[in-house]
């Protein structure tokens, strides 16, 4: 059985930006979940490498107010992480970044082999001393779940996380394939491995409509995170409404968070995707017509804030 909700009442700690920690009130409104830069073989020809667009998508976000974006890229996946300072500076915007490890599909198999017996070191590595190449310290831990499943490569992934979560505190983010294996995910982090429920961010959750599991997973006081505009076959936005106020209806409206997940070069709002910029030109209003602007703001900025805020170890 999973353990009750612990939460915090005040914001404490910091969150750990790619210019240096940052007081939790500094981040404004926050996009939970996003990707600047970002390359894999299951995406060919749809990378995230171009600094210039790069800019001019953050530039976008700003505009319409954003003030934070949070980087899932994780380890090996083209994260550019020494130039997320300059952009910051640029755009005004602050950049969290990611270490961690993706699904094994999106890795070469002697990658993975070289990282067996370390993994858990080098996510420690990059939270406290730097991303190689970089001064960039990583502000979270980025791991996956499998279609309503764990698989040896993510229980060795999340077992590194959550070593690496005991030694520094920093919170562990994880891509659920199309929203499912939440209570999986919980079970093994939290129950197994012992890391407290609030230092979870489950991602995804807008990709599968299951207000069941997705109650049971606030209930435990884990972070949801409804990341991602529309697809087709996924029931994202046209549900998600319903979702968020059965969530905050149930006393869950501080286990919310939003995200973009651009995750390839169409999507983004400078080449006529969605891109960043969506999440506050047309999820937000959608959201607030149902919800109301103050528990909008609170997901978009008081949530985060307490989310990616740690006391560093």
């Amino acid at each position: 059985m999973r353990r009750p909700a612990v939460r915090a009442a005040v914001v404490s700690g910091a969150v750990r930006g790619v210019q240096g920690d940052l007081d939790p009130g500094q981040l404004g409104i926050v996009d939970a979940h996003d990707h600047l830069f970002f390359r894999s073989p299951v995406l060919p020809g749809q990378e995230l490498d171009d600094a210039g667009l790069a800019r001019q998508e953050l530039e976008a976000y700003a505009a319409v107010g954003g003030g934070t974006v949070v980087q899932w890229t994780p380890y090996g996946l083209g994260r550019h992480a020494a130039e997320l300072p300059a952009l910051a500076v640029a755009t005004g915007v602050h950049i969290v970044a990611a270490t961690g490890l993706h699904q094994a599909a999106h890795y070469d198999e002697e990658l993975l082999a070289e990282r067996r017996d370390d993994l858990a070191e080098v996510f420690v590595r990059e939270l406290t001393e730097g991303i190689a190449d970089s001064t960039v310290r990583a502000g979270l831990i980025k791991v996956a779940g499998g279609f309503h499943a764990l698989d040896a490569h993510a229980r060795w992934t999340m077992a590194a996380a959550a070593e690496a979560h005991h030694a520094t505190g920093a919170p562990i983010a994880v891509h659920l394939e199309l929203g499912t294996g939440a209570l999986d995910v919980l079970d093994l982090l939290c129950e197994e491995l012992e890391v407290p429920a609030h230092r979870v961010i489950l991602g995804h959750l807008n990709r599968s409509p299951d207000l069941v599991t997705q109650r049971e997973a606030a209930d435990s006081g884990a972070y949801l995170a409804f990341d991602g505009p529309s697809r087709a076959n996924h029931a994202t936005d046209w549900r998600m409404p319903d979702a968020l106020a059965a969530l905050s209806d149930a006393g869950h409206a501080d286990r919310l968070l939003l995200g973009g997940n651009t995750t390839t070069a169409g999507a983004r709002s400078v080449t006529g995707g969605p891109g960043m910029p969506y999440l506050l030109r047309r999820v937000r209003p959608r959201l607030e017509s149902v919800l109301g602007e103050g528990t909008v703001e609170r997901i978009l900025v008081d949530n985060p804030a307490q989310a990616f805020s740690v006391e560093w170890r």
